[in-house]
């Protein structure tokens, strides 16, 4: 999973919110749309940008593909995150020491 791909992925409020359904339970794309005031075939695409993304996976069940959310690539993306904040603290702190020494 490319951090990038998956912010991007994530950037749209209804691909997120199709996300947040697929995180709840593993769900096939018409029990999505059902909750969605949006087309199955709307919900479809969604998913393809976040399978693309590695946000998501497929499985087929029958006739039916159900999709899940990717453990691993939510722990990257989290750990991301992570990093960027640690970063961002550290260069506040260390902006802030240099303030105070200067005082």
């Amino acid at each position: 999973m490319a951090y990038g791909s998956a912010l991007a992925a994530l950037s749209d409020p209804t691909r997120r919110q199709v996300f947040e359904r697929v995180l709840e339970a593993p769900q096939s794309v018409g029990e999505i749309a059902k909750a969605m005031p949006i087309s199955r075939p709307a919900v479809s695409q969604h998913l393809r940008v976040l399978k693309d993304a590695g946000l998501v996976h497929e499985a087929k069940a029958g006739t039916r593909r159900i999709y899940s959310a990717d453990a691993k690539a939510l722990g990257e993306l989290r750990a991301a995150i992570d990093e960027m904040w640690r970063t961002a603290l550290g260069n506040f702190a260390a902006t802030v020491n240099r303030k105070e020494e200067r005082s």
